[in-house]
């Protein structure tokens, strides 16, 4: 008989779903000029954020091997880092949902690399509002989220608003 599912596990598998959901609202249609926009000298631009994100995800695979690895990228494209961010998602929900066990507990694969990439999806949301093409709001708690779907195919608004 089959091990039952691990529900941290599974939750943290959600909290992807949710990063690629929420992450994919914010960096769909983005021009080159809202993903080369400069806030300040000592801010990053919305692709070198999702550059980021990206060498997060990256990250996020290395410590589930057991591997505490950092490695920071020089941004590609805008459209090469999308592509880039839902190939990391995809990776990362496929090695959590295998049954081998993780390098490091979900718990801190949550506090680091997730909820890290999860704050600069915001920083990306933000950036866009303020260089005049913000992302549409929504209620994200009638979201269709579902553990497994991380690429840029994501189900439909339930509820957005102006």
């Amino acid at each position: 008989m089959a091990a039952s599912p691990d529900p941290v596990r599974e939750y943290l598998r959600h909290t992807v779903a949710t990063l690629a959901y929420r992450g994919g609202k914010a960096v769909r249609g983005v021009s080159d000029d809202v993903a080369a926009h400069v806030l300040g000298d000592r801010t990053r631009t919305p692709l070198a954020i999702l550059a980021h994100i990206n060498d997060l995800l990256d990250w996020a695979m290395q410590l589930c091997e057991g591997r505490h690895v950092w490695k920071a990228s020089t941004p590609g494209t805008w459209a090469d880092e999308v592509a880039r961010f839902h190939r990391g998602l995809a990776a990362f929900d496929a090695r959590l949902a295998a049954p081998e066990p993780l390098g490091f507990p979900p718990e801190q694969l949550f506090q680091g690399p997730v909820a890290d990439a999860l704050t600069h999806v915001g920083q990306i949301a933000l950036i866009r509002r303020l260089a005049g093409s913000p992302v549409k709001a929504e209620n994200y708690f009638k979201a269709r989220i579902e553990r497994g779907r991380v690429g840029a195919e994501q189900a439909a608004a339930a509820f957005e608003f102006d």
